[in-house]
């Protein structure tokens, strides 16, 4: 049998197709650590540093909010980190010197409270290890930690100076922590007072407002009776008559010192006048109350309505201010006398009668309201309360009884003393109260008020320190800062911060603990706090008490023989005492900006930062303690914007929690699915509100991932071979190369404010829609013809490429600092090991010149019509009347002006089709319209001819040509 001579041509190898070796399937979790490894290969942290020196940059420095150095990375430090990371690298490649310094909190009780385990896992007390070889068991296991999760960091593709982090317990960072410490001994704001704070029983320790949470606890609430001894109108005396108090903490009840009414506030007389049978009730006895809370007292005590008590008369500020009553404890047996003292009544503007009885017990020892009230009126402060959370043991009747147990539930103080209240006949009604109380973050334990002598940092003395431009005292510094000097992203932030502030009091500085910097300190001794040389103010033992710790850390405060040592030849020794607690750590971190931003070759000129940014938590922490630290020794904010975060719920919006199985750790979605995922997931998050995250928000995000990986793909493929030789001028380019052109100008101005104002959601919306609708939808799907079939020398194919490189500079630039692993991966596919790294470009300048708004309004027009075009052939391909688009060739029918438009267009390429026809005829009524598109209609008509073996374009005068069966433009290209 002869050979078919007249077989058609196989033009497959003709074909333009696309050549990539970019791999469809990203292999992130495999492929990722290969990328972290060149970087550090290649040094780029470092070499972005040289440019910015070389290039004169401006200096945009993040200062990292310390993490504390203990336990694996949660999905909080993920997005934290990302976030920052998100802004580092943008600022880079919009220009800056972008600086990113790494830190850790090292020193505080957690830590502490882990070796303290470890001790008593032995069968060892703490107490009996020398304190330094128990500070460096600390250090060493802070310095263990800081090594895992500085590798899980950047396992995230977190950019910054790894190498050299910063570290609150090294030696230069302790000492600049004292020096800080001693600027407020000098100014005159650092004092040492007895009074009420915030303890924790369970670690012995004072906390601070940012170490203290609030979760739901059930209180013992009561109301007990004060009788009345003493009043100017014998009224109140004539009859057995007491005052009503009520609290829901009983265990400070031993520690009443007075009573205090609201000046404003209604009171009556109330008598008994009946009582239930089960009732302690005295018929005939009469109780002082707050009108408003009568009835609800009443109730509590079974004695509501006309048949158990009746309102006698008014009872004035002023025949409360006269009236003096006896502690519920007086002449109780066994109580040796502690009691029998005078109650007296004072006015208190903090009395409300929202809740209660409308009079607040007040044991100044025990509360901060009780203790201005205790200062305005002279009222005697009671030690009762151990620092164990336990009665003194001389305390009759309650010695040794602990309000917190040491595991930290419920001691029996609180019963014990309603029993007594009982046994007294003055516990007027009792019950029980679900409410939020105060909690320390780190035991999770219930704390108390306790009155213990704690070194303080007053916030409204005035300072003559010379650094008085935003106000001469703390607080009105910091108030200045917040609303002048400082950018809040969320706005909301500086509500927040201010209202915190206004109304704070003074700073605990001190903890009874071992692992931190000390108080560097001396007390006179013998001398009382109040009295002038209480403290020991010298410069000369500064610099001493400085240089020690620069050269051997903090530990040589606690070497015997130092404070004769830094004393020795300017005072005498032996007239002092050194101060052993040691500081509150968030002084430790407050007081970063002294060595970070200041100290550092890779700080800030003048020691503020650009940006902190942590979660909304840190309104009470980093932010405020930093925001007090610095406004006491530099006179400002040490910063000039704060962004904040939420926190992170799962898929249901549910707090994340071990014990409900619902938590996401990062290296759990590292493994699955990449770091860029995650990166992405951020990218896509609403970050000013709390995010969710889950199985199934986390496969939406992989689903978006592949969407743009197939865009960047499509554009590597297409781009082989590209060189400078074939651009095109834009000016000589089709109007489709022109529209995508403007689009890329928008972008680019989009792009940039949103990297500058951190809107990383919004920003990505708009990249991630200009790649799936402007470029894969409608470019790349027009151009794929082009790019496979036109000839290489064609202007519209040459225009396309020129086009596509000058997307791929931008696309890739603009996406890095979120998709960090996959830039690179786009980047080197294309270039190479002589690319280096997409991380060392800055995004490209793009011109102006771009921007035509008035073809984008054509554009927009012409993307409505084919809208309809498009509609039309899914019902015929639906109906699989045609199988692709090039097999029809319809009729549009248009306005005048819409026709216009389209006439000096292919408006058949645009549609992809392989013929149309636009006509200005009325549509027939069977036509397919859409409503949202007014004026176009769409015939379907099938294409005439012959199909191109090589476009598979249906033309009439395929076959015609010197290449059978092919079409005038592939005859051409052949």
């Amino acid at each position: 049998m002869c050979a078919d001579t007249t077989a058609t041509p196989d033009y497959r190898p003709t074909v333009f197709l696309p050549e990539t070796e970019f791999p469809m399937r990203a292999g992130l979790p495999q492929r990722e650590p290969d990328w972290l490894a060149r970087w550090e290969r290649i040094g780029i942290y470092d070499r972005l540093r040289e440019k910015g020196r070389v290039e004169g940059r401006t200096p945009f420095v993040l200062h990292d909010g310390p993490p504390y150095a203990n336990g694996h990375l949660h999905i909080g430090h993920a997005l934290n980190k990302v976030l920052k990371d998100f802004i580092v690298r943008s600022q880079q490649m919009l220009g800056k010197d972008a600086r990113y310094v790494p830190g850790w909190d090292c020193h505080g009780l957690p830590i502490e409270w882990k070796i303290e385990e470890q001790y008593r896992a032995k069968g060892l007390n703490k107490d009996d290890v020398d304190v330094v070889a128990f500070r460096q068991e600390c250090r060493k296991f802070a310095e263990g930690w800081i090594d895992i999760q500085r590798e899980e960091f950047k396992r995230l593709g977190v950019t910054g100076n790894w190498a050299d982090p910063y570290l609150t317990m090294d030696y230069h960072a302790e000492a600049v922590i004292a020096d800080e410490f001693m600027t407020f001994l000098m100014n005159g704001s650092l004092y040492q007072g007895s009074k009420p704070v915030m303890w924790s029983p369970v670690e012995k320790t004072a906390l601070a407002e940012a170490e203290v949470e609030y979760h739901d606890h059930t209180s013992h609430q009561v109301w007990v009776k004060f009788r009345i001894h003493t009043a100017a109108d014998a009224t109140f005396t004539r009859t057995p008559t007491d005052v009503v108090i009520w609290t829901t903490t009983p265990w400070t009840i031993p520690q009443n010192r007075a009573i205090c009414f609201g000046p404003d506030i209604s009171y009556g007389l109330y008598e008994i006048i009946g009582r239930p049978e089960d009732s302690p009730a005295t018929i005939g006895h009469r109780v002082i109350l707050a009108d408003k809370l009568a009835e609800a007292a009443f109730t509590q005590a079974k004695l509501a309505g006309p048949d158990f008590t009746r309102r006698l008369c008014d009872v004035s500020a002023a025949d409360l201010a006269a009236l003096v009553c006896a502690h519920p404890f007086r002449a109780i047996e066994g109580g040796n006398g502690e009691w029998d003292y005078d109650v007296p009544l004072l006015p208190g503007d903090h009395v409300t009668d929202d809740a209660g009885t409308g009079f607040v017990h007040t044991a100044p020892s025990h509360g901060d309201d009780d203790y201005q009230i205790g200062l305005k009126f002279g009222l005697p402060m009671t030690y009762n309360v151990e620092p164990d959370g336990s009665y003194r043991t001389n305390l009759p009747l309650f010695g040794g009884q602990h309000i917190i147990l040491p595991d930290g539930k419920e001691g029996p103080a609180n019963v014990s003393v309603i029993k007594a209240l009982a046994g007294t006949a003055t516990l007027f009604a009792k019950a029980k109260l679900r409410h939020s109380y105060p909690h320390s973050w780190r035991s999770k334990a219930p704390v108390i008020y306790r009155n213990t002598p704690q070194w303080f940092v007053s916030i409204d003395r005035t300072l003559d320190d010379g650094k008085g431009q935003y106000g001469d005292t703390i607080r009105a510094r910091a108030l200045t800062s917040i609303d002048k000097l400082v950018d809040w992203t969320p706005q909301t932030g500086r509500n927040r911060l201010f209202s915190m502030i206004e109304a704070r009091p003074d700073w605990v500085l001190s903890r009874q603990r071992a692992w931190g910097v000390p108080l560097t300190c001396f007390v006179k001794k013998g001398a009382q706090p109040t009295d002038p040389d209480f403290l020991l103010k010298n410069a000369e033992v500064n610099a001493r008490i400085k240089a020690a710790f620069e050269a051997d850390g903090a530990d040589v405060w606690y070497v015997a023989g130092f404070k004769e040592k830094v004393l020795a030849g300017i005072v005498d020794p032996a007239a002092y005492e050194q101060v052993f607690d040691v500081l509150d750590v968030w002084f430790d971190s407050g007081s970063t900006h002294a060595f970070v931003l200041r100290d550092r070759a890779d700080g800030t000129e003048d020691g503020i930062a650009d940006l902190y940014l942590e979660g909304t938590d840190q309104h009470r922490g980093w932010f405020h303690s930093s925001m007090l630290q610095a406004c006491g020794t530099k006179g400002r904010a040490p910063y000039r914007g704060v962004l904040t975060h939420g926190f992170t719920l799962d898929e249901k919006g549910m707090k994340m929690s071990k014990s409900l199985g619902n938590t996401v750790a990062p290296e759990q979605v590292i493994g699955e699915y990449g770091a860029d995922i995650l990166r992405l997931w951020v990218a896509q998050s609403d970050y000013t509100i709390d995010l969710r995250i889950g199985k199934e928000i986390l496969k939406g995000v992989a689903d978006s991932y592949r969407r743009l990986r197939n865009t960047m793909r499509f554009m590597l493929g297409n781009l082989a071979g590209f060189t400078d030789a074939e651009r095109v001028d834009p000016k000589d380019m089709p109007e489709l190369e022109r529209w995508v052109l403007h689009r890329l100008a928008e972008l680019d101005a989009e792009v940039r404010s949103g990297y500058a104002a951190y809107d990383f959601q919004n920003l990505f919306q708009k990249l991630f829609a200009f790649c799936t609708t402007d470029l894969s939808a409608i470019y790349f799907d027009i151009r794929k013809d082009a790019f496979y079939c036109d000839a290489p020398s064609s202007l519209r194919r040459r225009s396309a490429r020129t086009v596509l490189d000058l997307i791929f500079h931008r696309l890739t630039t603009w996406l890095a600092p979120i998709l960090v692993f996959t830039a690179e991966d786009v980047w080197l596919s294309r270039f190479g090991d002589e690319g280096e790294s997409v991380h060392l470009q800055d995004m490209p300048e793009t011109p102006a010149a771009w921007l035509n708004y008035a073809l984008a309004v054509k554009w927009d027009r012409i993307r409505a019509v084919r809208r309809v075009v498009t509609g039309a052939l899914e019902v015929q391909r639906t109906a699989k009347v045609i199988g692709a688009s090039l097999e029809a060739a319809p009729v549009v029918h248009v306005d005048a002006d819409t026709a216009a438009m389209l006439s000096d267009t292919d408006f058949a390429e645009l549609c992809i089709t392989s013929g149309i026809t636009v006509t200005t005829d009325a549509a027939p009524a069977d036509a397919f319209t859409l409503p949202e598109v007014a004026g176009v209609a769409v015939v379907f008509r099938a294409a005439e001819g012959a199909k191109c073996e090589r476009c598979w374009q249906i033309l009439p005068d395929v076959g015609t040509h010197a290449h059978p069966a092919t079409c005038a433009r592939c005859d051409a290209a052949l």
